[in-house]
């Protein structure tokens, strides 16, 4: 599987507005191409950001998926309408899985009404090639024992974006694992100080609550 994680940039005070018709038009005209909207998110603390998450079988998919859908109805009806709540649209990791995947459960109706209680935390390390390896062998087994296991593990995709429309960031090569806890109250953190030869830059933390329609629950 090949992932997005979308990071936009709000204009403030427009994240609902863009949640509210993502969840109505765009879910469903997306995956009608292929992809799988994975996850859906507010950003705790971050009031102008929309982090979400998309799969694809493979990068040839990914590009007819985007095709049909950025050249579709759906998109060109109401394209404006999110453009206009978006600052910027281009913090975008391309990436694959190591390990376990995204969880996903049985997505709610349109119109569904409160979001799961629960937080998901993903963690962005900025590592040298073999990472993955030395976090499966040394760091999962230390997250498992302290109560945090890692539920999704994934690492950059370096293949070409065929579908340069959409930007991807380049020129960098991550790491990035989620955490899931039931609410926010039993989110903590661990030390690992394994990690500090490393990293080549600061981790960073995203605290994502997953919207009402979100098959991340």
């Amino acid at each position: 599987m090949i992932y997005e994680l979308r990071r936009y940039t709000m204009r403030p005070g427009r994240r609902d507005t863009l949640i509210s018709l993502f969840e109505r038009e765009f879910i469903e005209a997306q995956e009608a191409t292929g992809m799988r909207v994975t996850g859906s998110f507010r950003e705790a603390g971050e009031p102008d950001t929309f982090p979400w998450l998309r799969a694809f079988p493979d990068m040839p998919s990914r590009r007819a998926s985007l095709e049909a859908f950025y050249g579709g109805p759906v998109w060109l009806t109401h394209r404006d309408e999110a453009n206009a709540t978006m600052i910027d649209s281009d913090d975008v990791l391309l990436l694959h899985p190591v390990g376990p995947e995204p969880p996903s459960w049985e997505r709610p109706p349109v119109g569904a009404g409160e979001p799961p209680p629960s937080l998901y935390v993903a963690t962005i390390y900025h590592v040298e090639d073999g990472f993955a390896g030395f976090f499966a062998r040394e760091v999962a087994p230390a997250l498992a024992e302290a109560g945090v296991p890692p539920v999704a593990c994934l690492e950059t995709e370096h293949a070409e974006n065929t579908y340069p429309r959409l930007p991807v960031r380049t020129g960098e090569n991550v790491f990035v694992w989620f955490a899931r806890f039931d609410t926010p109250e039993e989110e903590r953190e661990v030390e690992l100080p394994m990690l500090k030869s490393r990293l080549t830059a600061a981790p960073v933390r995203l605290r994502l609550r997953p919207t009402a329609r979100s098959a991340m629950r």
